[in-house]
């Protein structure tokens, strides 16, 4: 029912990201749980929808986000998740008027987030400059992504902090592996999918009128990107 159920029409910004989980089918593995989380204009976050396989790959993310499309969420402004091959351009073939902000953290552990704004290019183009020739294939990755790395600075300020990194979700793994811990493993998918469920269904419950830090001072703003 979970699976099913109708989805809101929009959601300011959504994070994807996967988790690892021992399940045992026939060995004992540890298998990738995806999960989505969105927080609406006005501020509320739900686990919007999580599915379950043996490991992360762009193909089941792509069945993912049309399988949220088909069940009513039409609209997303801002997609964020790490450096999943392929990621940017199956959110393009879903959402393609959505934008994507590659999580800072994983690109470059916190560092970009703590210089001021107006310092940003600068910082950037000292570290290339420095390092440029000792880490040639290094520059020329980040460089290739960096645009994605500071969309983020397209939006209020009051939101920034909590739309540079995927740091919300992984939030939420934790939870979800702290509690699935003292199991060991699960013995069918099954029994980790009504697991999952129940967790999601307790986040949904603790959050359902709570709004996300900085949303709310800028609400009408949020409603503004949308039809």
């Amino acid at each position: 029912a979970y699976h099913k159920r109708s989805l809101s029409d929009k959601s300011f910004c959504v994070y994807l990201d996967a988790t690892y989980i021992p399940l045992r089918r026939q060995t004992f593995e540890r298998e990738a749980v995806y999960i989505a989380i969105g927080i609406k204009p006005n501020g509320r976050k739900e686990v919007i929808d999580y599915c379950i396989a043996p490991n992360e790959n762009i193909e089941v993310w792509t069945e993912m986000l049309q399988n949220m499309k088909s069940r009513g969420l039409k609209q997303v402004e801002l997609f964020l998740s790490d450096g999943v091959v392929g990621m940017k351009q199956a959110l393009v073939e879903a959402y393609p008027k959505a934008h994507f902000q590659r999580c800072l953290v994983h690109v470059m552990r916190n560092i970009c987030a703590k210089v001021r704004v107006d310092d940003r290019e600068a910082v950037m183009n000292d570290f290339y400059a420095k390092w440029g020739k000792l880490y040639s294939h290094v520059v020329r990755n980040l460089k290739a992504i960096e645009a994605d790395m500071l969309v983020f600075y397209n939006y209020p300020k009051q939101i920034r902090p909590s739309i540079y990194s995927t740091n919300m979700i992984e939030s939420f793994n934790n939870i979800v592996k702290r509690k699935a811990k003292p199991k060991a493993e699960f013995p069918t998918e099954q029994s980790l999918d009504i697991f999952i469920g129940i967790q999601a269904l307790s986040y949904n419950d603790r959050y359902f009128n709570r709004i996300h830090k900085g949303f709310g001072q800028v609400q009408d703003t949020l409603e503004s990107y949308f039809d």
